[in-house]
Order: structure tokens, then C-alpha cells, then sequence
């Protein structure tokens, strides 16, 4: 059976889907919903039974714009990753469905977020984070090889080829925790990306995500997702979000408190002149905003929570990536030759 809400596909498991041939799709459950649709996991029989994710975008002209972008970065992916070298989603197919476009994809496991969620937001562990960051910025350094910006990076947006796990209970916390089995992920949605050719809108990114020239509205460049990767990466070090905020002002104010005073070029470049007094980020640390700011914020070095080698190189990493200035931020290329990586460049060359 077919449901249709206005713009809506109306998901009723287990139910047929045809994708071209009667049929060929059978959606099992719903993986998750959001503002362009939802993704469902589906039986492929024209696969012998395996299971895809499939995301079916609303019958709404600018979200099947954008669905028929990422289509097209989606294919280009596939043709310049041929070798599956690079942890990006493999796209399997794409149809139309009676004006949804519809875009078949390998199926993962959980986000990072979700994982985080049902694990009472406890923090991976550093290990795992090394694993994780690696093969999340080779797979955006790929995008950036190849003249793409994700501009959407966050836990949500990086998924686990498998996210089964071992549980234990933790007796001094009183509770069940979880020890992932198979750190190894993938970059997913593109329905953001940019060429560099392509316009760039002035606003880019998931709030808590989002770069400071972005904010202050100076234009942007790859190095904006470099920035979403240094929040990602402290957040997974957390359990936590680093800028918790949805006010662009305040959501400066903390950057100064974790980071340091924005530096005073990009204050007199900025567009924004309303968050900006005498070269100075125009804010009132008495206020109730200063206060929460004071409360959920503290210098980068003071999250850091064991002192050890892997500790600091990680915040190293993050500090780098979390560089104002865009034009003297980490390069992906530069990332990846960080000491916080050298295990794991060696096991790579064995």
C-alpha cells in the first residue's frame, strides 16, 4: 500500500516500493526523519534480499533540487572512489516515485549522535576517536580534493558501518555501558555540498557546527568544515556539545571563553557590525547570557580530562582545527600528518 500525506510518503511497514521494477523495494522500518523526508531501511529484491537505506526526499521543488545535487555529487563520488577508498556512502541507485526522488544507499549502523544518545551521552574513548577522526578526514579531504565542501558536518552526518557493541555494567556509576566493537564510519548526506564553483549561501552549517566566518559573515571556504570537525571531535571527547547555544552573538561569546578573543582584523571585516564595539565583540559578561556563558564554558585545556600524551595531542588537534582565522587554520592535509595520528599512519604502511 501507497500513502500519500500532501508532500509526505506515509511509511506503514512492511509494505512494497517500486524503484523501476514491480516491487523492488520492501520497506521494513523507518531509520529516521527530518526536514527534507525520511530514510527507511528496505528489503532490495532485486538484490537477493539485502538491505538498503533508502531516503525519500518530500514533493517539494527545493528539497528535489537539492536531492538531484547530491545525486549528481553522489555519482561523481562513486566514479572518482571506484576502490572504496574513502569513507564516504556509497550511493546504489536513485528512481523518482511519483515526485519523490528517492536514493538508494549501503546500509550503516547508527550515527555517532544516536550511539552517543543511547549511551547516556558517555565519551568515546581516545582510541576510538583516533580511529574515528582518521577516517572522517580522509573522507573529507577527498570532498576537498575534490573542489567539495560538506558544509553540514556534524555526529549526525557520520554514521558506524556497524554499531554493534559489548555492555557491562558499571558499578560506581550504577549503570549499563557501552563498548563499541567496530570503531569504523562513514560521512554521510550531501544534500549541502558545494563545488567551489557553485554559489555559496552566507549561512552554512548546523548551528553548534558552524565557523566563526560564517557567523560574522566574511565568506567561506573548505575550512569551514575543518572547524565542524574540531566541534565534532571535542564532542565526541565530551558526550557533550562544545557551543550550546542559538544566539550568534552568545555563540561568539562562548567561542571567546573556550578559545580566546576573537582576533580584531575579522571584528573589523565583519558585515555584522551590531556584534561589534570599538574592534571588540560587543557583549555584557553580567548579564544572564554572560552568566550561562561563564557556567557551560571554560578554556579549551581545562576539558581535557587525563594527562597523558594521546590527551594532549588530541586537544592539540582540536585547538588547530578551532582556529579563527580561516586562512591559518589546519589543512586536512596537515591533519592527517598530526602526531595524534602517527599509530596510525604506521600501521598503514605495513
Amino acid at each position: 500500500m501507497f500513502l500519500f500525506c500532501n508532500t509526505h510518503y506515509v511509511v506503514t511497514p512492511p509494505m512494497p516500493f517500486s524503484g523501476g521494477a514491480e516491487f523492488e523495494y520492501e520497506i521494513v522500518s523507518t531509520l529516521g526523519e527530518g526536514a527534507f523526508g525520511k530514510v527507511v531501511e528496505c528489503i532490495d529484491h532485486s538484490k537477493i534480499g539485502s538491505r538498503v537505506a533508502l531516503k525519500i526526499i518530500k514533493n517539494i521543488d527545493r528539497y528535489r533540487e537539492a536531492a538531484m545535487a547530491e545525486v549528481e555529487v553522489l555519482e561523481q563520488m562513486n566514479s572518482l572512489d571506484c576502490d572504496r577508498r574513502y569513507g564516504c556512502v556509497r550511493m546504489l541507485d536513485w528512481f523518482d516515485h511519483h515526485g519523490h526522488v528517492c536514493i538508494s544507499f549501503e546500509l550503516l549502523g547508527l550515527s555517532t549522535y544516536d550511539y552517543l544518545k543511547e549511551n547516556n551521552f558517555q565519551p568515546f574513548p581516545v582510541e576510538h576517536i583516533r580511529i574515528m577522526a582518521y577516517q572522517i578526514i580522509r573522507a573529507v579531504r577527498f570532498l576537498h580534493k575534490n573542489k567539495l565542501t560538506h558544509t553540514d558536518l556534524k555526529p549526525e552526518n557520520i554514521l558506524f558501518v556497524d554499531s554493534e557493541y559489548d555492555i557491562e555494567y558499571n558499578a560506581k556509576m550504577k549503570r549499563d555501558e557501552r563498548t563499541l566493537k567496530n570503531p569504523d564510519v562513514k560521512v554521510v548526506d550531501f544534500g549541502n555540498a558545494t563545488y567551489e564553483h557553485n554559489h555559496h549561501t552566507s549561512v552554512v552549517s548546523t548551528r553548534h557546527y558552524r565557523a566563526p566566518e560564517v557567523i560574522l559573515d566574511l565568506g567561506w571556504d573548505h575550512a569551514c568544515d575543518v572547524w565542524s570537525l574540531g566541534c565534532i571531535l571535542i564532542e565526541y571527547y565530551l558526550g557533550s556539545t562544545l557551543f550550546q547555544t542559538h544566539d550568534s552573538k552568545e555563540h561568539l561569546a562562548m567561542m571567546e571563553r573556550v578559545l580566546g578573543p576573537i582576533p580584531v582584523h575579522l571584528l573589523q571585516k565583519t558585515k555584522k557590525r551590531r556584534y561589534v564595539h570599538r574592534y571588540q565583540l560587543d557583549w555584557d559578561a553580567l548579564s544572564s547570557s554572560g552568566r550561562y556563558v561563564r557556567k557551560h564554558c571554560k578554556p579549551l585545556k581545562q576539558y581535557m580530562m587525563v594527562q597523558s600524551l594521546d590527551h594532549d595531542q588530541l586537544f592539540d588537534l582540536i585547538q588547530k582545527m578551532l582556529e579563527y582565522d580561516p586562512a591559518k587554520r589546519l589543512s586536512l592535509d596537515q591533519a592527517l600528518r598530526h602526531p595524534f595520528f602517527t599509530c596510525l599512519r604506521k600501521a598503514t604502511r605495513k
